[in-house]
């Protein structure tokens, strides 16, 4: 209860940024989307909201909602950038910066109002007022002694807003707030507290821990936690954040598939884009992960299979995830794939046994190196030739501005 922690929420990330670089877009409802015509809506500016269009949205659907809605399709490398340098400012405040997503970071300032600062207010005006003036684009500000409720300030008020929940006002808040607005409870667990007759916070809060605990097992007492504003968890920097257990990617495809041939092709690729990050970071993986989304959106599945030793090659990981679609019965066209290689470790580099396994060895390294200075799958495999889908432009919620999170934005 003695910290202060900071969450910054850039308001409509993509779209503000899209408004800045085009001022023909400024004041005019946008939405960012992807390259594909099978895209969603990445995000949409505030004049779009206005109308009821959402993230998630289908293009025809954010129509609907506004006839007069301009598209624009999403510039990875510029939001990367962007986020990048937004970051840097804040460590001129504090070195305990927490990247949380491409469009928002946590603070603890804490010692900074010691040595520098007087409030954490006036931390928070200097940097809104950096980023507007470098940017042209806004920020909302949450300031709390702990994440959880310095993360639910800051949606308070939006945009370019600045709310503070101080210690004594902490059971106030959480009193009548409901429950679906903490961070970590989505429809799904809130559909399940509603069973149980909790709908606010401070519902939450006054349950009996163990009947939280025979519903929902060992996350009982954080859940009853977060009912009562309490959140020990500390603002961790890059560098300093936990070792990353998986490595994924998934595409969602330019044409509903159901030929095998052409879904072996994407799983090709997806295992290259995978194993590539995980060589690239040094890690290996025993656990290969295959997720499929039917035609009709809404159906999908996903299975995972555990393999004796440790892997990184793209084509041990294809290997594993075609076994995987092999021991289903696809029920429809697929419109998305994804694989994923988790159960990590760090290893350092050691010599292969036997001339064959070495050459490979040599043969993805070269490939690794030339894709590296000149773009991916610039060499790739003959079979690949057909497929090379660029796939969704949507960056991951992990996203981080280096390490293994960074996913490569060309």
């Amino acid at each position: 209860m003695n910290r202060t922690i900071m969450h910054v929420d850039m308001n409509a990330f993509f779209a503000s940024v899209e408004q800045q670089a085009n001022p023909d877009l400024r004041g005019k409802p946008i939405a960012v989307v992807g390259s594909s015509h099978r895209t969603v809506i990445t995000t949409s500016s505030y004049e779009a909201r206005a109308f009821g269009v959402k993230t998630g949205m289908a293009p025809w659907e954010a129509k609907r909602c506004c006839p007069q809605l301009i598209f624009v399709i999403g510039d990875n490398r510029k939001y990367c950038h962007t986020s990048s340098r937004i970051m840097e400012m804040m460590q001129a405040y504090t070195p305990e910066v927490e990247v949380f997503s491409i469009d928002e970071a946590f603070m603890d300032v804490t010692g900074s109002l010691t040595h520098l600062y007087d409030t954490p207010e006036r931390i928070s005006y200097l940097l809104k007022a950096r980023i507007r003036h470098a940017f042209g684009i806004t920020c909302s500000v949450g300031i709390a002694p702990n994440k959880l409720l310095a993360k639910l300030a800051s949606d308070m008020q939006k945009p370019d807003g600045l709310t503070v929940i101080r210690s004594e006002d902490i059971a106030r808040v959480m009193e009548t707030l409901p429950i679906k607005d903490l961070c970590g409870i989505g429809r799904k667990m809130e559909r399940h507290l509603n069973m149980m007759s909790i709908y606010t916070c401070g519902e939450l809060g006054r349950c009996d821990e163990a009947r939280l605990t025979r519903k929902f097992g060992i996350i009982g007492r954080r859940l009853k936690e977060m009912g009562q504003g309490l959140d020990t968890s500390p603002v961790v920097p890059h560098g300093e954040d936990d070792e990353v257990k998986s490595v994924g990617h998934s595409m969602t495809l330019t044409r509903d598939i159901s030929a095998r041939e052409d879904i072996l092709r994407y799983l090709l690729q997806l295992s290259e884009m995978v194993g590539r990050r995980a060589r690239r970071y040094g890690v290996s993986g025993r656990t290969v992960s295959l997720y499929v989304r039917y035609a009709d959106f809404f159906s999908s599945f996903g299975k995972q299979e555990t393999l004796k030793g440790y892997i990184s090659m793209s084509g041990d990981i294809y290997k594993a995830a075609v076994a995987i679609l092999d021991s289903v019965e696809l029920e429809q066209p697929v419109r998305l794939l994804g694989v994923k290689l988790s159960g990590l470790k760090h290893h350092s580099e050691q010599l292969a046994l036997f001339p064959d396994e070495r050459r490979q060895n040599e043969l993805v390294r070269s490939m690794d190196i030339i894709n590296d200075r000149f773009g991916e799958f610039t060499v790739t495999f003959g079979s690949m030739l057909k497929s090379r889908d660029k796939g969704s432009r949507v960056i991951s919620p992990s996203w981080r501005p280096s390490g293994i999170r960074s996913v490569e934005v060309r």
